[in-house]
């Protein structure tokens, strides 16, 4: 049986303070509230306040959303910090004066939101985002040498993750100015699967555009920056390598271009054979990766027999980060919906939003699936509502 989410906020509070192993005294202790106060919650004889879910959210290391069952506490909590993430970024290069941490300690930093960035965790992303954006560039600017190119590094990751979050909200000018940026940053550390990296994340605003014809002069930025790489390979640089070729794929197949398609997924293949899955210079890359990108094109050249046998016969492993294993069963839907399989199809966004709610909530193409179910699909209509209401589809 697929997964269903929780319907009560106590049942997702257990439910989630199972899967991290602990029992509700620890969760009472992490989260600094009382065991009765867990008990009651998880029962659901007192609904918590929005200050008690953080502070839960906090302890087990999920999304608000997540336990709420909607996005409405993440949604006000991202939309909020907008104006300090704005500020930030508009000092970059005069940033204020201010303490600035060991780069040991602001990689431990900025490695942790390179994770909730992974597993679509925007409101506990967004929260430190303006601050530490702020001290990177303080870092950037007083360091010399070897540390300036390090923390010239970590600025591009964070940068990459106030992408994240400002593209799924729909901030698409801000979004682009982050790209720039981490551009930029990436020149400064002088280092090739960065400045790869930064190409890749580029091609988010040929996306944003909503028009096939914008696409190809993207798909032409991806090439461009594989043509670029150094041709004596590290893991970092070939990972980035695989990567372009897996978003220059995706991007052939939207505008129908099937022999650039095949080209560019057979060169993704290629790195994946020499790179074991895993994370480089934030982006997952490996064979896995490349199995679910493989789904992706297809549903892109509108091949679904490969994608619905790809769905009887491999599931995407836990080790892949949350958004990726999402994605994955949202490519699935959509072409169950051209196969006429409404029942599937409404499965695989809810095993989607199991894995990465807030990511399937701002998504596009399943805002897209939604809509057709609900023109179509006669069982189940009050849990499909329930779903799209959710979604801020009606």
């Amino acid at each position: 049986m697929l997964p269903r989410n929780p319907d009560t906020v106590g049942a997702r509070i257990a439910a989630a303070r199972r899967l991290k192993r602990m029992d509700q005294t620890e969760l009472a202790a992490a989260a600094n509230v009382s065991t009765s106060t867990v008990k009651k919650i998880e029962q659901g004889s007192r609904q918590p306040s929005d200050a008690v879910i953080e502070s839960i959210a906090d302890a087990l290391d999920v999304d608000p959303g997540q336990l709420l069952g909607n996005g409405s506490l993440t949604s006000s909590r991202v939309h909020a910090t907008i104006p300090a993430l704005r500020a930030a970024i508009d000092a970059y290069d005069l940033p204020d004066d201010g303490p600035v941490r060991p780069l040991h300690q602001l990689r431990d930093a900025t490695a942790g939101l390179e994770q909730r960035r992974l597993d679509s965790q925007y409101a506990q992303l967004t929260r430190p985002l303006p601050a530490l954006l702020a001290e990177l560039s303080r870092a950037v600017h007083t360091r010399t040498g070897v540390e300036r190119q390090q923390a010239a590094a970590l600025l591009a990751s964070a940068y990459r993750s106030a992408d994240a979050v400002v593209y799924k909200f729909r901030y698409h000018d801000l979004s682009a100015r982050l790209i720039e940026l981490m551009r930029w940053a990436a020149r400064q550390a002088e280092n090739p699967a960065l400045e790869a990296t930064a190409a890749y994340v580029r091609m988010e605003t040929f996306f944003a555009a909503g028009r096939l014809e914008n696409l190809t002069p993207g798909l032409r930025t991806l090439e461009a920056a594989i043509d670029a790489a150094p041709a004596t390979r590290s893991r970092s640089v070939a990972a980035a390598v695989g990567a372009l070729h897996m978003r220059a794929a995706v991007a052939a197949g939207r505008i129908r271009d099937e022999d650039r398609a095949r080209t560019h997924l057979a060169g993704a293949g290629h790195c994946a054979e020499r790179v074991p899955e895993g994370v480089y210079t934030g982006t997952a890359f490996g064979p896995d990766s490349f199995r679910v990108h493989q789904v992706a094109v297809a549903v892109e050249l509108g091949d679904a027999d490969t994608v619905l046998k790809a769905a009887r016969t491999w599931k995407p492993p836990a080790r892949l980060p949350a958004e990726r294993r999402s994605h994955f069963y949202i490519d699935i839907a959509r072409a169950q919906l051209w196969q006429n399989l409404q029942d599937d199809a409404f499965e695989s966004l809810q095993v989607a939003r199991t894995i990465a709610p807030q990511h399937v909530r701002e998504h596009g193409q399943v805002h897209q699936c939604l809509k057709s179910l609900l023109r179509t699909k006669r069982s189940d209509r009050d849990s499909l509502i329930g779903f799209a209401e959710w979604a801020h589809v009606v």
